[in-house]
């Protein structure tokens, strides 16, 4: 009677300890079922999404350059032909408002055909519908965040030539001053973009910095050989 009892006994031990094994078990697999997910939710809340952070800055360093660029080629194409400060400040600030007025409206009318265009063909592949636009409208290029960054840019490297030229009296001076200050402002647009958009900042620099170089050339020297042949 008591080995019954006592194979009783252990028996019931052993189907309680297997029952505390099973569930721990359990525990175990779905904590580790769950963890990956949790960190994996976390993670991607912390990742930054640099093809949505493109849209803005492609279109800010767009406007920002071509403002600094245009500007400052302008002034230099009418201190080719006239060393009068005022004519030049006069055609740099006329060109400031007409370049970002045509920067924002541009933008714009580009940016919301591309929105179109996007919309139409995620509809065609069924991508999405009416339910759940909303949860897409993130990932869709915003035409008047595109138009006001691009026309504020502009606006904003565009004063840099006329801060520069307003300071300096001397033809010759102010002319050299001018494409210092654009080329130094070149320089700071190209590693602000690379830093934003994580590239290279050497490669950054360089293609800014060459490019609007080769702008301010052009324009001066086609404008001094048009001013010599009186055209």
């Amino acid at each position: 009677m008591k080995r019954v009892c006592l194979q009783q006994l252990q028996a019931t031990l052993s189907s309680f300890y297997f029952m505390a094994s099973l569930g721990n078990h359990n525990k175990e697999i779905n904590d580790i079922e769950s963890k990956p997910n949790h960190v994996q939710e976390n993670e991607e809340n912390n990742i930054i999404n640099y093809s949505q952070r493109a849209q803005w800055l492609r279109a800010a360093l767009l406007g920002a350059n071509d403002g600094l660029v245009s500007i400052t080629s302008l002034m230099l194409g009418v201190g080719a032909v006239n060393e009068d400060i005022k004519t030049m400040l006069l055609a740099g600030f006329a060109g400031l408002i007409a370049g970002a007025c045509s920067m924002g409206i541009g933008e714009f009318v580009s940016v919301y055909t591309q929105l179109d265009i996007m919309v139409a063909q995620m509809k065609r592949e069924n991508k999405i519908n009416n339910t759940i636009i909303e949860d897409h409208e993130k990932l869709l290029p915003n035409p008047f965040q595109a138009a006001i960054a691009s026309a504020i840019a502009f606006s904003f490297g565009a004063t840099v030539p006329l801060i520069g030229a307003a300071l300096i009296r001397d033809y010759k001076i102010r002319l050299i001053v001018v494409v210092v200050m654009a080329s130094l402002a070149l320089l700071v647009f190209g590693v602000v973009g690379a830093i934003l958009g994580k590239t290279s900042v050497k490669r950054s620099c360089v293609r800014v910095v060459i490019g609007g170089w080769m702008a301010m050339a052009i324009t001066f020297g086609l404008t001094k050989l048009v001013g010599y042949s009186s055209i």
